[in-house]
């Protein structure tokens, strides 16, 4: 259902033109008010977000979360004061049916100000109407790829004939900062590859960055680059021309092979009398005579602040809230008609719309039975997303090129691969793309599909963009990465990750899982499907690792927690060995040789800090009691961060330089990750604080 005011207009009415304008003057106001901002954008977009908006955009502002509702992104997210001005002169409402505003006046009036709902970049979860977190260019325009992917998926997947529940389209205004950015071109590319004929890009082309012109260092000819990828591309020669931004939408309405790019062309800060067409407009206040000058150009009081005349509320309301009402009640009966018709049809529908799991959905992942030789944890990562994946519908992801590597396709049957022609597979073939990857992967998340990546960990780096924003943004997204170690061997420090690990741990809200064995991968996965407003990576080895003997040693639910007792003595330890993944097995083969020694000793595994920190005091006390000081921890990453858990006086066997390349066993003995290594360490450790003990002992007895 196309829902578009397709009728022709003969001229630019003056209910319109004040519609634009008063766009143009809010963004003005709050820029010079807030002393802060980028104004140029919005004063130079308004002809475009209003034809859009107020023409096309399936959209009821009455209902913002509506399940088939167009998306919006604005990838250029410093020009967010054309958002908040449209969410508000939309009128679009904070809850489902409610009455109070998304935006309020009083909001624009607090534009970038502490806790107002106005940012200086468009933040989702914080602004009702804001379909993702913009401000790195390219993260929004690769976000909208992930979104019309994830629409056709529905649409594959719950569309009954003649019944339409999913066919929205997702529209995007980026910048040629956007469009300089690498994820954007990765994106585009596999944008193109897939066909998304529901994803429209609108490039504001108005040639001017913070620098200056963008001849600068911007050059290329963007259309043709876009006709290369697949797309179709059209031209908007001003941005004022209503009617050739409507022709253009229209064409893109029409197309139903590729997806569209409209380049329109602008003029940043239009109106201003010195400052359009310069750098100036881009991210500074006019000042206020500036500002004077620029409101005579459009005809508007020069006094006048935060003005919104009369009349133009009533010409949105005629627009896109009359429009949209009439669309959302025509989806609703769509909807309706489709749970009267089949009730498991119903449940599946009513489980996705809430975001909750099927009933279980857990029940086939498996248990491993001890095994001194084991699986990798890639590989038992594999037998478990599987075992998940066939219970939980709306789960869907690949790799960028290393599924075979990463074990993260889905094989059992119908699960299939996401192509231009069958849009309900759900293994996607991201291509040597990590980068864009991630960020599609958040746009998935974005419109409620529950949504994975895989790679290597050494090249997180690639993606650390998009994963600090679905922390930010609180999606419950996941990553699969393998190869997490020097373990990778022969492939050398390139593919060796060092300090990953670390710099994933730093990202606050984000839970880094690093599993020892391949029960704790299962109850990982268990603990990633609980996340209702977290993203989540998992650390895989490419190696063997021993199965523990759980009736020997602790149960792996205790994954859960961060840390758990995996092995202990009667009593206080004298020493604690802790480790997570690969080196577990070191701590247990040393725990074995000390306990032998007579050493009373415990071991901790440690798959998540960050879910460790959650854990009350008394519990992280009761599995690393204060008073025993002699502890050695064992990770093949860098050291930084362990001394929390070893203690200013406690060993740590890590990593402090790059790998090498070599065979694995080389590799760990160079670099003393040996069962030899960490007894080494753990006596020292011992007699250290045993001398320590003794000397306050008998300065007591003094």
């Amino acid at each position: 259902m196309s829902g578009a005011d397709t009728s022709p207009k003969a001229a630019l009415s003056e209910g319109d033109k004040l519609a634009i304008d008063t766009i143009r003057t809010l963004a003005i106001d709050a820029v010079q008010k807030a002393n802060s901002g980028h104004a140029g954008a919005p004063m130079a977009l308004a002809p475009v977000g209003y034809t859009l908006w107020n023409r096309y955009l399936r959209y009821d502002p009455a209902h913002p979360h509506w399940p088939n509702r167009d998306r919006f992104v604005l990838s250029a997210g410093h020009a967010s004061m054309l958002l908040y001005a449209l969410l508000h002169l939309a009128r679009v409402a904070e809850t489902d049916g409610g009455n109070a505003p998304a935006v309020a006046l009083d909001d624009i009036k607090a534009f970038r100000q502490l806790d107002s709902r106005t940012p200086g970049h468009p933040e989702y979860h914080f602004t009702t109407g804001v379909e993702t977190t913009t401000g790195p260019l390219g993260q929004g325009v690769a976000n909208s790829v992930g979104m019309a992917i994830g629409g056709r998926f529905k649409g594959e997947r719950l569309n009954r004939p003649g019944l339409p529940l999913f066919d929205y389209n997702v529209y995007v205004i980026c910048s040629d900062g956007d469009l300089m950015e690498g994820v954007s071109q990765e994106a585009a590319s596999i944008a193109g590859h897939l066909r998304l004929s529901n994803l429209c890009w609108i490039y504001d082309n108005n040639t001017i960055t913070i620098e200056g012109h963008t001849e600068l260092a911007f050059s290329e000819e963007v259309a043709t680059r876009f006709l290369a990828y697949g797309w179709q591309v059209l031209r908007v020669a001003d941005a004022n021309d209503t009617h050739a931004i409507a022709a253009a939408l229209e064409t893109f309405l029409q197309s139903s092979d590729r997806p569209t790019l409209i380049v329109v062309n602008s003029i940043i800060g239009y109106g201003a009398p010195n400052k359009q067409n310069t750098s100036k407009a881009h991210s500074d206040a006019l000042g206020e005579d500036e500002v004077k000058g620029a409101k005579r150009a459009y005809g508007w009081p020069e006094d006048a602040q935060f003005l919104v005349p009369d009349g133009v509320y009533d010409t949105f309301h005629e627009g896109i809230g009359q429009r949209g009402a009439a669309l959302y009640a025509q989806w609703q009966g769509f909807f309706d008609a489709a749970k009267a018709a089949d009730a498991e049809h119903a449940e599946a529908l009513s489980a996705f719309l809430e975001g909750r799991l099927p009933e279980g959905w857990d029940r086939d992942i498996p248990v491993f039975a001890a095994d001194a030789k084991g699986l990798a944890t890639r590989e038992s990562s594999g037998k478990v997303l599987n075992a998940i994946a066939q219970h939980v519908p709306f789960l869907l992801g690949g790799s960028a090129d290393l599924a075979p590597s990463n074990k993260s396709n889905l094989t059992f049957e119908g699960a299939g691969s996401l192509t231009p022609f069958e849009p309900g597979g759900r293994n996607i073939h991201f291509g040597v793309r990590e980068h864009a990857m991630g960020s599609i992967v958040n746009g998935l998340g974005l419109v409620g599909l529950r949504a994975y990546g895989a790679t290597f960990l050494v090249f997180a780096d690639y993606m650390r963009p998009p994963i600090r924003l679905a922390a930010l943004m609180e999606l419950p997204v996941f990553h699969i990465f393998t190869h997490d170690s020097i373990g990778v061997g022969e492939d050398g420090p390139t593919h060796q990750p060092v300090e990953q690990l670390l710099s994933l741990r730093c990202i606050p809200g984000l839970v880094t899982l690093r599993p020892a064995d391949a029960n704790e991968v299962a109850e990982a996965y268990r603990v990633i499907f609980s996340l209702k407003d977290q993203p989540a990576v998992l650390a895989l080895s490419r190696q063997p690792l021993p199965t523990f003997d759980r009736s020997k040693f602790g149960a792996a639910s205790g994954t859960a927690k961060g840390g758990y007792v995996l092995a202990d003595c009667d009593g206080t330890p004298d020493l604690i060995l802790i480790g997570t993944g690969s080196e577990v097995q070191l701590c247990v083969s040393a725990y074995e040789t000390l306990t032998g020694e007579g050493v009373k000793a415990r071991v901790v595994s440690m798959p998540s800090w960050d879910l460790f920190e959650r854990q009350d005091e008394a519990y992280r006390n009761s599995v690393l009691p204060p008073e025993v000081l002699a502890r050695v921890a064992v990770e093949q990453g860098s050291v930084i961060g362990w001394d929390r858990y070893a203690g200013s006086s406690g060993a740590i066997v890590g990593m402090h330089t790059f790998g090498a390349s070599a065979p694995i066993k080389d590799l760990l003995g160079k670099f003393g990750f040996t069962a030899e290594k960490v007894i080494e360490a753990a006596r020292q450790q011992v007699a250290k604080h045993k001398a320590k003990h003794e000397a306050n002992h008998e300065a007591d007895k003094a």
